[in-house]
């Protein structure tokens, strides 16, 4: 007879992604996750296999928590839900304990990628994911008149804010200034101009 999980899968989850994601995936060791999810080792075997299953798991727990691409495609305003993006980047990385982790999955994008198939697909495609709701987004701005003729190209442009968005969350790990960023938001932004 199986039996009966005594544990919160979700929860479990949860606290394994916030400690490979202040720790990465080769800081974290198994025995290090299982103290701090607070399971019987093998009780987290059954349920998420070995190290590079819960790290994944995690990772798609997180995707499916962001909120970047739901505000991207729901905001009625392109212009305003690109602004809204970046701003609520801002303000997350105004805290420092967020700085310090920065994005779990530029995290990934770096740490396991370079050598890890199965993960730089998926990062890749959570990648296009984003991309296509600043695409969304910009063609709703083009549309609504909020973007300048100028700017044809709406594809090279999502492409652009994408990394702007990574590459702004990486900066922040290095600068204690909260002007640079501010700085960097304020050129990205200026697209509207």
């Amino acid at each position: 007879m199986a039996r009966h999980k005594e544990f919160d899968t979700t929860e479990v989850l949860t606290k394994a992604m916030e400690y490979f994601w202040r720790h990465g995936y080769d800081g974290s060791s198994m025995n290090e996750l299982v103290q701090h999810v607070g399971i019987k080792a093998q009780s987290l075997y059954n349920a998420f296999g070995g190290k590079r299953d819960l790290y994944l798991a995690a990772l798609k727990l997180y995707v499916n928590q962001s909120t970047v691409i739901a505000t991207l495609e729901q905001t009625p305003s392109g212009k305003q839900a690109i602004i809204k993006v970046f701003h609520d980047l801002l303000s997350s990385l105004a805290q420092p304990e967020h700085r310090a982790k920065g994005c779990f999955m530029v995290n990934t994008c770096v740490e396991l990628a370079p050598h890890d198939a199965e993960i730089a697909d998926f990062v890749e495609k959570e990648s296009k994911r984003v991309e296509d709701a600043y695409l969304l987004a910009l063609s709703r701005a083009k549309e609504q008149g909020e973007l300048a003729d100028r700017h044809q190209d709406l594809r090279a442009l999502a492409r652009y804010l994408n990394n702007a968005q990574s590459g702004l969350i990486v900066t922040a790990k290095s600068v204690s200034d909260p002007a640079v960023l501010e700085d960097i938001i304020r050129v990205t932004l200026s697209i509207f101009d």
